[in-house]
């Protein structure tokens, strides 16, 4: 089930369990098991040491290629259409970016592709051209244009001699109604006012992954594979989405050793933000300002004279945390990468937090998000999403 908007949302928009890209085919886990213990006198200690390991995942376990292109093939539906391919493209996808697939990472992208597509490459979104309509009207309201003005102007004929407005009607596709808007607005004046030069087609492809992300990433990464059109174009294609797809759930590092409820999670709200909203969690205990725990350490127009509430909380403590309103303000900034864990404020906050709890605070929290979108017609949940994911990667496990 597709639960990713046509249009862009507050979140999207999508650890330490080493998605990695340094784990070794030995047979034993991080914490060494199997080898004899040759000095009766360490024993206390080997199983102290044992206990606490038993508490911790395995590392993953690495495979070579053919290996790793037979467990892809077992992840898969079964009766999957050009099964090969989809083997082949995946496959590809974790080794240009040197990521582990193993068992549980082929099985978390497998589950988000469920999730999102139900592995079709250009899904059909059924009463597509009705929730175009009304984004085309929300959007027109809000920028004063009558509606006569906008029925004249998709009643223009496009580039392909059919009118805007016979293509939207038309439309069953998101790659259909991003081609329309492509023309609309490179085209007709009336498209620029309403959109700015901006395509509202957000999420693409089998993974619908965020054009904004697949910017971001480019930019850092160079993208690997030839580029026909535009990149965001690449997005829509089974190899491109499921490159940029991979990279956005597994080509970073978080605290959430090995629990991929929480990769889930960001892969709906955003990279971080369950560590986030663990860290809001933490704050809001303990400077007492009551504080959403949605992994959105700032607002998106936030500055040192529009702070948002998060930001708010830690000032009201600045003292306590022997820091500053701009320290604080630089450090929030950092939430969408992993050098906001190593922050003073972000130890500060949980050194504190937990003297005062007297306990361990969790790291990783399912941000709190309420969902929302012209596709999303019943109330649903980032926590609802992640449970949804975490279904089908179990299924894919036991396959």
């Amino acid at each position: 089930m597709l639960i990713q908007t046509v249009f862009p949302m507050e979140h999207r928009a999508a650890g330490a369990f080493h998605s990695s890209r340094a784990a070794t085919n030995t047979g034993r886990d991080e914490c060494g098991r199997g080898p004899m213990i040759r000095r009766l006198a360490w024993w206390p200690l080997f199983f102290a040491w044992l206990a606490g390991c038993a508490n911790r995942p395995a590392a993953p376990v690495m495979y070579d290629a053919a290996t790793s292109r037979e467990l892809i093939d077992q992840s898969l539906p079964r009766n999957l259409a050009d099964r090969s391919g989809w083997a082949a493209d995946i496959h590809a996808a974790f080794t240009v970016q040197a990521l582990a697939p193993n068992r549980e990472n082929v099985c978390a992208v497998v589950a988000v592709i469920e999730q999102e597509s139900s592995f079709q490459v250009n899904p059909i979104i059924p009463g597509l051209p009705a929730i175009a309509r009304r984004e085309i009207d929300r959007r027109a309201a809000e920028a004063g244009v009558p509606r006569v003005l906008v029925d004249g102007a998709l009643d223009l004929h496009s580039s392909t001699g059919r009118s805007y407005s016979e293509r939207i009607s038309a439309a069953k596709t998101e790659k259909d109604l991003s081609d329309i808007f492509e023309d609309f607005i490179s085209l007709v004046p009336m498209g620029k006012k309403l959109f700015a030069d901006r395509n509202p087609i957000r999420t693409r492809g089998p993974m619908q992954v965020n054009v904004a992300f697949v910017a971001r990433y480019a930019a850092a990464t160079p993208y690997p594979y030839p580029i026909k059109t535009t990149l965001a174009d690449e997005a829509f294609t089974r190899r491109g989405s499921l490159y940029f797809g991979v990279a956005h759930l597994l080509g970073y590092s978080a605290p959430y050793d090995g629990r991929y409820e929480f990769r889930f999670a960001d892969y709906n709200a955003g990279q971080y933000a369950s560590r986030n909203a663990a860290f809001q969690s933490a704050l809001s205990a303990l400077s007492g300002v009551a504080l959403t725990a949605d992994g959105a350490l700032l607002p998106r127009d936030a500055d040192d004279s529009n702070p948002g509430r998060t930001e708010l909380a830690a000032r009201a403590i600045a003292a306590r945390l022997d820091t500053t309103d701009a320290a604080i303000h630089r450090a929030l900034a950092q939430g969408k990468n992993k050098d906001f864990e190593r922050t003073p404020l972000y130890s500060q906050v949980f050194s504190l937090a937990e003297r005062s709890a007297r306990r361990p605070l969790p790291r990783a929290l399912v941000p709190r998000i309420k969902l929302q979108g012209p596709k999303i017609t019943r109330p649903l949940t980032t926590a609802w999403y992640a449970a949804r994911v975490v279904q089908r990667f179990k299924r894919c496990l036991s396959r």
